[in-house]
C-alpha cells in the first residue's frame, strides 16, 4: 500500500472522531435534562455542555456528576449514551440532581476510543479540569447541597476520577466531595506514582477479565489508604451496561495486548450487585455529611 493510500486511510479515521466543535456541540438536550454551559481553564480551555437532571423536590439535593467514557456522552443518533441514561434515571429516583459534562463534542470530537495514546487529543488529565469546574458549578446552586457531592466515571471517565481524587487536585475543587467511584479505570499511572494518595474514599469496579483496562495496576493501587477494589469474576469491560451481549470490539487504539482487540458487555450478576453497591456507597456517603 502507497503513501497515498495510508494518508486517505488516515484522515478518514480522523474524520470519524473529529468534526468542528460547532457540528458536535449542537446536540439535542436528552429529555429531562437541561444544558448547562460550564467554562473549563488549563491545559484544554473551553466552555463546555453539561447536561443536568435534577429530581423533583422543594430542598437542596445531593449530586453525582458522572464522567463519561471514551466512546463519548451521546450515541450517533443524538441520544444519550445507555449505560449513562440507565444510571441517570437511577441516581435520580434515589432524589440526586446528577450532571454529565461532555468533555469530547464541544471540543470537535465525538470519541476518542479509536486514536491511540500518544495521539489522543483529550486525555484523563485535562478532564479533570471539567469535574473540577461541574462540581463547582453545582456547589453554587441553591437547590444543590454543597456538602454532599459525589464523582463517578466509567473507563476513562473512571481514570479522570483516580486523578480527581488525588489529593493535591482534590484541594483544587474546594467543594464538599464525599465519595468517589470508578469503574474499569486505567490504574497504571496512578499506580507507579509512589506519591499518589486519595483525599477522599475511592472505590474501584472491575472485572477479573477486563482485557481494555486490566486489573493488575487497580490491585496494586488498591494496596494503599483509602482505595478501595471490588472485581468481578469473568466479568469485561463495560459489564455495567444494560442490554450490552458480550463481543469482541476491534479498531480500539489503547488494548492490553496491543492489538486493538477487546472483550466489552453486559454481565448481570456484576452489573446487579455494582448497582447495589454504588448505591449503597451514595447512601452512606451523603448520609454521613452533614447539610448545607
Amino acid at each position: 500500500m502507497g503513501r497515498i493510500e495510508i494518508g486517505v486511510i488516515a484522515f478518514l479515521c480522523w474524520g470519524m472522531i473529529f468534526a468542528s466543535p460547532a457540528d458536535l456541540a449542537a446536540q439535542p438536550v436528552p429529555a429531562g435534562f437541561e444544558s448547562v454551559d460550564i467554562p473549563v481553564t488549563g491545559e484544554r480551555a473551553a466552555t463546555i455542555k453539561a447536561y443536568l437532571r435534577k429530581p423533583a423536590s422543594n430542598q437542596a439535593v445531593p449530586a453525582v456528576v458522572a464522567l463519561h467514557g471514551c466512546g463519548g456522552l451521546f450515541r450517533r443518533d443524538g441520544r444519550l449514551a445507555a449505560r449513562d441514561a440507565d444510571w441517570a434515571e437511577r441516581l435520580a429516583e434515589l432524589g440526586y440532581a446528577v450532571m454529565f459534562p461532555d468533555s469530547f463534542n464541544p471540543r470537535g470530537f465525538r470519541e476518542i476510543c479509536t486514536s491511540t495514546g500518544d495521539v489522543r487529543p483529550i486525555r484523563p488529565r485535562h478532564r479533570v479540569a471539567d469535574a473540577i469546574a461541574a462540581t463547582s458549578w453545582l456547589a453554587r446552586q441553591p437547590f444543590i447541597d454543597g456538602n454532599r457531592i459525589a464523582l463517578i466515571g466509567w473507563s476513562n471517565g473512571g481514570t479522570t476520577v483516580l486523578m480527581a481524587a488525588d489529593k493535591p487536585q482534590l484541594a483544587k475543587s474546594a467543594v464538599g466531595l464525599r465519595a468517589a467511584i470508578a469503574f474499569y479505570p486505567g490504574c497504571r499511572l496512578p499506580a507507579e506514582r509512589a506519591d499518589y494518595s486519595v483525599g477522599l474514599p475511592l472505590t474501584i469496579l472491575i472485572g477479573s477479565d477486563d482485557d481494555w483496562t486490566p486489573p493488575e495496576p487497580c490491585r496494586e493501587l488498591a494496596k494503599r489508604p483509602g482505595i478501595k477494589l471490588i472485581e468481578y469474576p469473568g466479568a469485561a469491560h463495560g459489564f455495567d451496561a444494560p442490554n450490552s451481549p458480550r463481543r469482541t470490539r476491534r479498531g480500539v487504539g489503547l488494548s492490553a495486548r496491543g492489538d486493538g482487540e477487546v472483550q466489552i458487555g453486559t454481565d448481570p450478576a456484576a452489573r446487579a450487585s455494582a448497582i447495589e453497591t454504588v448505591l449503597g456507597i451514595l447512601t452512606d456517603a451523603f448520609a454521613k455529611a452533614p447539610p448545607r
